[in-house]
């Protein structure tokens, strides 16, 4: 058997292996009852373990590895070791309150807290289109990328995609968010295994001997204009971290998904502890790639994984890459089906609804849009600068919104309605029209003008309130 079949031949079988104990896990689950909650939430019985790989595999898909690894220089860790923080804000201070108002999504909270379903369905849309038009489509294209680089499939990178979006769909439409956890559980040590795998055959192709890679390529102190200037890590990178985990509904959906607040935490410990070990798979062989290959971008990690594994071993690899594909996409679509069924439609189009078909018919619609959304991302010269300042365009809005929704009291709906639309045109003049600043200050800057916006606006409302009621009672 040719090295091609052995690879083949492993990749389908640790594939259909993982599926087969996801589906054998989740016969064997007890239901509550409440369709909601068994089908976003699984019933509320997520343990700790599962929470961390869920946690972990969701984030660590294609867009990270191949994305962080095409950078192929060090400075790129700040990511991860950022993740760290905006995982212990989640435990701390948002986990504790999503349990105390029994949350099904991240954005009921903000209904709870500021006494508005609108705002709660407008930030859901948010989440929406930023899933829709910018996750998924990258999730899509960067697996595809992975798995064209290393096989050398002479396949279209759409081809590829839509196999993915079958994939994922069905794991998403048919298990709901319980076989998502499990299968992320399987996959994710199999990715932890095998990521380490890579690094250590990789260190042994250049004989561990690691001279000649430019300073530049190492060093965690970037200049001005690097991806990663050192001043952004006094702005906006922390900020970014805490949307990204504390708010973003694909993340803490996990979080939500415990039987308890305690449990929830563990998991999220347990997660912190493995991102500031993950530049080790994630950041560390692209810049080994740069001493074999040079300066390759995106591919980078797909040919060194291809030119350094065993056949069996890049095979099972192939495996656990496609798992975490998986593992975002379909998180993805199960958080935008929870949305809209929980948030929109069960609210004000028929609260009788079947909330399990319902969410089932979201995942299809977002799936196929995502597919055709994938040639738009081909020409990105570095998809994770690209992925990470495209969702400004969202994330700092409804970051505000969370944030004057914890900490101040008595803010008027109306602002926060209006600090949502202000952030968002904002963001997308200093993208579109005006950058005098690195995106990452620029983020910065328009979740500061936000809640700054949203606060000024409230307290005028609330003295224009006041008058007219004691003008009223005169």
């Amino acid at each position: 058997m040719n090295s091609t079949a052995v690879q083949v031949t492993v990749f389908l079988a640790l594939t259909a292996l993982v599926a087969g104990l996801t589906w054998w896990r989740c016969a064997r689950a007890q239901r509550t009852g409440n369709a909601s909650r068994d089908y976003f939430l699984a019933g509320g019985g997520l343990t700790w373990p599962v929470i961390a790989g869920s946690l972990l595999l969701t984030n660590l898909s294609a867009e990270q590895i191949v994305g962080m690894n095409g950078a192929q220089m060090m400075l790129v860790a700040w990511w991860e070791f950022g993740a760290a923080a905006g995982l212990l804000v989640l435990a701390h201070v948002l986990v504790p309150m999503y349990y105390r108002y029994r949350c099904t999504t991240t954005t009921e909270l903000l209904e709870h807290r500021l006494g508005d379903p609108g705002l709660r369905r407008a930030v859901s849309v948010l989440f929406m289109l930023g899933y829709m038009f910018i996750l998924l489509p990258v999730v899509l294209y960067t697996g595809s990328v992975f798995m064209k680089s290393m096989f050398g499939i002479d396949w279209p990178v759409i081809v590829i995609a839509a196999l993915f979006a079958a994939a994922g769909l069905a794991y998403a439409a048919f298990g709901g968010l319980r076989a998502i956890a499990i299968s992320d559980t399987f996959n994710g040590l199999g990715l932890l295994v095998m990521g380490i795998a890579v690094t250590l055959f990789a260190l042994a192709a250049v004989n561990w001997d690691l001279t000649g890679i430019p300073a530049e390529r190492w060093t965690l102190v970037g200049g001005p204009e690097s991806d990663i200037p050192w001043t952004t890590l006094l702005t906006g990178m922390l900020f970014i971290h805490v949307f990204y985990w504390g708010t973003n509904m694909v993340i803490a959906q996990r979080a939500l998904a415990a039987g308890s607040v305690r449990e929830a935490q563990k998991g999220i410990y347990a997660a912190a502890a493995f991102k500031l070990l993950t530049p080790l798979v994630v950041i560390f062989p692209g810049v080994i790639a740069f001493k074999l290959y040079g300066d390759v971008g995106d591919v980078a990690y797909g040919q060194l994984v291809g030119d350094v594994l065993p056949a069996w071993l890049s095979g099972a690899f192939a495996a656990v890459i496609t798992g975490a594909v998986l593992s975002s996409f379909n998180s993805c679509l199960n958080s935008a089906a929870a949305l809209y069924t929980c948030d929109i439609h069960l609210a004000k189009i028929n609260p009788n609804g079947d909330a399990r078909r319902i969410g089932q018919w979201v995942a299809v619609v977002f799936a196929v849009v995502s597919l055709a959304m994938v040639p738009l991302y081909q020409h990105s010269q570095s998809i994770i600068a690209t992925l990470q300042q495209l969702n400004g365009l969202y994330s700092m809005p409804v970051l505000a919104a969370f944030i004057v929704a914890v900490a101040f009291t008595r803010i008027d709906p109306r602002a926060a309605r209006t600090g949502l639309v202000f952030g968002a045109v904002l963001y997308a003049v200093f993208t579109f029209v005006w950058s005098p600043l690195h995106y990452i200050h620029l983020m910065f800057i328009t979740l500061v003008a936000t809640i700054a916006l949203t606060w000024g606006m409230s307290r005028v409302l609330d003295r224009s309130s006041g008058r007219l009621a004691v003008g009223a009672s005169t």
